[in-house]
């Protein structure tokens, strides 16, 4: 089989701060932005790197979500619990500064890992890990 990853899902909640921070704070691409009924879809993905792209969402939009589930997705996302993705960079403290300069919330400064890895960690303005 030959299989790629295409496009990852994150929600939002307020789509010119979600566009503010992955166009402006870490400088992708806009490759969609739709809107439709109130709602926003922002497509965005890194420079030459054209067949992998995150989606920012609004949040519960399928109409098959009830009342009950849009608020508990809408308390994980106040938490920062309900989404998160994994990105990398060949210069992490370089990133992390411009991140730390951003509206970004810092939840680990760069650290060596015991797994053998040296990762940061900070949420976006919907409180995506």
């Amino acid at each position: 089989m030959d299989i790629t990853i295409h496009s990852a899902y994150l929600p939002h909640d307020d789509p010119d701060a979600a566009l503010a921070f992955y166009r402006d704070t870490l400088g992708f691409e806009v490759r969609n932005d739709v809107g439709y009924e109130g709602m926003r879809w922002i497509t965005v993905g890194p420079a030459g790197q054209p067949g992998t792209s995150i989606v920012l969402h609004p949040p519960a939009a399928d109409p098959g979500i009830t009342d009950e589930e849009r608020r508990t997705i809408a308390e994980m996302m106040a938490k920062g619990t309900y989404a998160g993705i994994n990105l990398a960079t060949k210069d992490l403290d370089g990133t992390f500064e411009q991140l730390q300069a951003s509206e970004a919330e810092v939840v680990q400064e760069p650290t060596e890992q015991p797994y053998g890895i040296r990762d940061c960690a900070v949420r976006d303005p919907a409180g995506n890990m």
